[in-house]
């Protein structure tokens, strides 16, 4: 009965489950390998904090993950058995947010640190929608229950930094170095508790390399379209960690492969299969997933802008063909993607007005002359557009020479911007005049003519090239 009872509990029933796999591990130092110095100084506070206050508490989830691997966790989460209300008294600046499920944000300076109570696994009761997405569930349980509530194994390991011990519920460690990807649990229960955890899957397997087991991957293209019936806000963030794992391209790439891309970035394929799109894309991931390792800021907006570019590309060609003029046909464009995308993915008002500004400034840099390039330069958004500049030339939607122009105007100093505008208004003069039609007219100019004509040419657009260096 006892036995029965353990198996009822732990779920060694699920098919995704082997031999053991749901036997709690306790592994010591020499057995985990972890380097306590790789922990971060507020996490072992928080967790001292809470076991000094007579609670349970220890580092959880990806940041156990990441210690065994070696690696730095960006993020560090602690599960406690302490209610969010004990939490919040133990710390002078906590906060309790979250209404599917209530988790504490503990707050050093600038480091913010999740809190999150033991979940029980008791939650047939918890609100749903119609397709068995769970909308709240503040059930809270034991160490155990907990584990078996989390997403994958690889993510339900417990670290207490006090006793240097790693506990395992579900052979993650197993998991870790047999570099697989397995769901704790029924998959297709599971996805369809929280569809999310599909994008998940895909994000953990490119970032870390591993391999998705393969009752874990089955259900993903049939149960993608319940992504559809999560909060935009949600997919939001789920994307935009994905394209900041520092492997957004493997991630898009995976995304495709398990058909989930369709209702987030629906005209990918469309983009992907065209020469110029697919290389754009990937010079703009390849950036920013080097900016990353760099440890670079990456801005939101312009990873947006470069992935929907060629859609908004594709629509401004359209609309100059109809009779637009050059920059409300672009206004119209961005305002045709920005619209149909922001339904889908949230879009924050701020990001989607970088990447307006990105865009709007693209024509802009077709001005060489007089103080348009100046005043390019005063704009806050100049780097982003520069940048954007530079990966459409990469590409080679447009001339290199373009932004081999800008890098040498944006570098130089003000003799050399000076030249820079010089070289690129003589060709334009010569284009507006036309080279032959200036040619016969020099003839006819006499005397007082000729020299008011040298007055009104190079001396000119030296006196341009004067204000717009002092402008």
């Amino acid at each position: 009965m006892i036995k029965k009872l353990i198996r009822k509990i732990l779920g060694t029933k699920d098919k995704s489950s082997k031999g053991g796999r749901n036997t709690l591990v306790v592994l010591g130092p020499e057995a985990h390998g972890i380097d306590p110095r790789l922990l971060s100084n507020n996490a072992v506070r928080v967790t001292s904090t809470l076991q000094e206050a007579g609670y349970e508490a220890f580092v959880v989830g990806g940041a156990v993950r990441d210690l065994l691997l070696g690696v730095k966790p960006k993020d560090f989460d602690i599960a406690t058995n302490a209610t969010p209300e004990q939490v919040k008294r133990l710390f002078r600046r906590a906060f309790i947010i979250g209404k599917r499920f209530q988790i504490v944000h503990v707050m050093f300076g600038q480091d913010l640190l999740e809190v999150t109570t033991f979940r029980g696994t008791t939650s047939a009761n918890a609100p749903k929608d119609e397709h068995g997405r769970v909308l709240r569930d503040n059930t809270f349980g034991s160490q155990a229950e907990d584990a078996e509530r989390r997403d994958f194994t690889i993510n339900a390991m417990y670290y207490n930094p006090a006793n240097q011990q790693v506990l395992d519920y579900h052979g993650g460690i197993e998991d870790i170095r047999a570099k697989t990807l397995r769901i704790i649990g029924q998959p297709e229960a599971r996805y369809r508790e929280d569809p999310v955890r599909m994008l998940r899957v895909v994000r953990f397997a490119a970032k870390l390399k591993f391999s998705i087991e393969p009752e874990t991957g089955a259900p993903i293209k049939v149960m993608a379209p319940l992504i559809n019936n999560v909060p935009a806000a949600r997919v939001f963030d789920e994307m935009l960690k994905l394209l900041m794992s520092g492997h957004a391209l493997a991630c898009l790439q995976q995304l495709r492969k398990e058909g989930l891309h369709h209702g987030l970035l629906p005209l990918l394929d469309v983009v992907l299969e065209q020469p110029l799109g697919v290389k754009f894309v990937t010079l703009a991931l390849d950036s920013t997933d080097a900016r990353i390792h760099a440890g670079k800021t990456v801005s939101p907006g312009f990873l947006f802008a470069s992935l929907l570019w060629h859609q908004v590309l594709e629509k401004w060609t359209a609309y100059r063909a109809a009779g637009e003029q050059t920059i409300p046909a672009l206004h119209l464009a961005a305002d045709d993607v920005l619209d149909s995308q922001t339904e889908k993915l949230a879009l924050q008002r701020k990001i989607g007005s970088d990447m307006r500004d990105i865009w709007a400034m693209q024509p802009r840099f077709e001005r060489r002359t007089g103080k348009a390039p100046h005043k390019l330069l005063e704009h806050l958004r100049f780097r982003a557009g520069y940048d954007f500049l530079l990966l459409r030339c990469a590409s080679g939607e447009i001339d290199a020479e373009v932004g081999e122009w800008w890098t040498a105007f944006y570098e130089g100093d003000e003799i050399t911007r000076e030249e820079l505008l010089n070289s690129a208004s003589q060709p334009n003069r010569e284009g507006a005049a036309g080279g032959g039609a200036k040619r016969k007219r020099g003839p006819r100019r006499g005397g007082r003519n000729r020299n008011r004509g040298e007055e009104g040419g190079a001396d000119n657009a030296g006196a341009d090239a004067g204000h717009d260096s002092a402008d």
